[in-house]
């Protein structure tokens, strides 16, 4: 393990942040979105009921307690914080040409602040916080209009935090803008009635890679000390059984995934995503201009997530991917739980790309309780991310994969992005509020919180639970 190594914590401005309305700050697409459970789809709404539950309004209340919540990150060790930039904090609209100063001057304390403790912060542009006016009005990145808006914010972030950010990434989990029915939090998309779904997603995929790629580019200019990545989710698959068909639908389950990333990192579109167009039934022309920005603006490294990994088999002539493979266990919400999976994401993505990777999110949501004594033991977290952690390490010095650094999601208890639960915890801080927002918001550290300074002290080489 490089001694350089980065090990933190990742989280959003949506479910983490809070602070609704607060200094300016307009409203995204997440704060009309209703909380809900795991058997049941958060509700949409065009504009905040009065009586309803929007869990980003509060979060867990960042925007009051990053002081506190700081300065536990540090008592862990962390050498990086990835989060995320609140776009209608920045520009409430997003289509306004000036940006609003209360907004980039709570980013300020916090860079501040991380970089006082030693802890680098890793910023996410975009990160399902789309300007809820730039969906009503524009249509969302169906729309080209929304290059030039998010490269204006580009703009203004990368100069104000030009000595303060080196490490970016510009949309969180883009490929799951094809992966997801309706990709509302990737791409702020509600369909009309009548649209071609694929359509859809195919011209707000693109327009979102020429925006990264031009991102990349302009940040470059600015700063030769930036590094920029995109970031995507990436679904180890493996075949169901040795039958070459299942083999291919593998393949198949991981097409869309690639097709972001053989843009973004190789800048174009291969025969791999010329392929999946003619699949989707997509006629999609790329002009010369396009063609050129993406060459321009390649990716210096793939920040992913990692939580699980699926079976693929072609069955009766379509693909069938589940979640239930006999040789891993499963976690509260029906998650595989498979360590090696993430050592076989390492070495798939960098034996096809050759650039550096950094996992930024890999974590377990789980129940906890408080016990009688007043502590919460999350002896199943340890094992989950330990595990992780060793598998990453083989992956490093065994593979020789390079590795830019370790941010496990959800450092504190935050609300879930599916499911707009509190219930489904993932943190090393435990955060006294429910599902309806109710409780004090106070810290309180779990058993896996001493664990994970030690892992962090040892740069990765004792993950043992003693």
């Amino acid at each position: 393990m490089k001694k350089d190594f980065l090990w933190g914590g990742s989280t959003a401005a949506n479910q983490y942040e809070g602070g609704y309305l607060q200094g300016g700050k307009g409203l995204s697409i997440a704060d009309v979105e209703k909380g809900a459970d795991q058997y049941s789809p958060r509700e949409i709404h065009t504009y905040v009921h009065p009586d309803e539950y929007y869990p980003s309004h509060e979060g867990v209340d960042f925007y009051h307690h990053w002081k506190e919540d700081i300065d536990l990150f540090a008592e862990m060790g962390f050498s990086c914080f990835r989060l995320s930039i609140n776009w209608p904090r920045i520009f409430p609209k997003g289509d306004e040409e000036e940006p609003n100063e209360e907004g980039l001057l709570f980013y300020d304390r916090i860079f501040d602040e991380l970089l006082a403790k030693g802890i680098q912060p890793v910023v996410t542009i975009s990160h399902y916080e789309t300007p809820l006016y730039l969906v009503q009005k524009y249509g969302s990145w169906r729309n080209r209009k929304l290059i030039d808006f998010y490269l204006r914010f580009c703009k203004v972030i990368f100069k104000r935090y030009l000595n303060k950010v080196k490490y970016w990434m510009t949309f969180n989990e883009i490929n799951e803008t094809m992966n997801q029915k309706q990709p509302y939090h990737q791409a702020g998309i509600v369909y009309d009635e009548g649209e071609n779904h694929n359509e859809v997603k195919v011209i707000a995929s693109h327009n979102m890679m020429v925006a990264s790629a031009k991102a990349v580019k302009l940040g470059h200019e600015m700063s030769p000390d930036f590094k920029i990545g995109c970031m995507i989710q990436y679904p180890t698959t493996y075949a169901k059984t040795c039958n070459p068909l299942d083999v291919l639908a593998r393949r198949e389950h991981m097409q869309p995934n690639y097709y972001y990333m053989d843009v973004m990192c190789r800048g174009r579109y291969t025969n791999l995503c010329t392929s999946y167009l003619k699949k989707l039934g997509v006629d999609f022309k790329i002009s010369k201009e396009d063609e050129l920005a993406l060459q321009e603006g390649t990716v210096d490294y793939i920040g992913f997530s990692y939580y699980f990994s699926s079976v693929a088999e072609m069955k009766d002539g379509r693909l069938v991917v589940e979640r239930k493979n006999p040789y891993v266990s499963n976690s509260d919400w029906g998650w595989p739980i498979d360590p090696i999976g993430l050592r076989v994401a390492l070495n798939e993505m960098y034996d096809r790309y050759q650039i550096p990777l950094f996992i930024v999110e890999n974590g377990l949501g789980a129940v906890d309780t408080i016990n009688e004594t007043g502590e919460i033991i999350d002896d199943y977290r340890i094992s989950y991310l330990g595990k992780h952690i060793d598998e990453m390490k083989k992956a490093i010095d065994e593979d020789e994969v390079d590795v830019i650094g370790y941010s496990c999601w959800g450092p504190i208890d935050i609300v879930s992005v599916g499911t707009g639960e509190m219930k489904k915890r993932y943190g090393f801080i435990y955060v006294d509020k429910d599902d309806r927002g109710n409780g004090t918001m106070k810290r309180l550290k779990k058993k896996s919180f001493g664990w994970y300074r030690k892992v962090i002290a040892s740069n990765g080489a004792d993950t043992s639970n003693d």
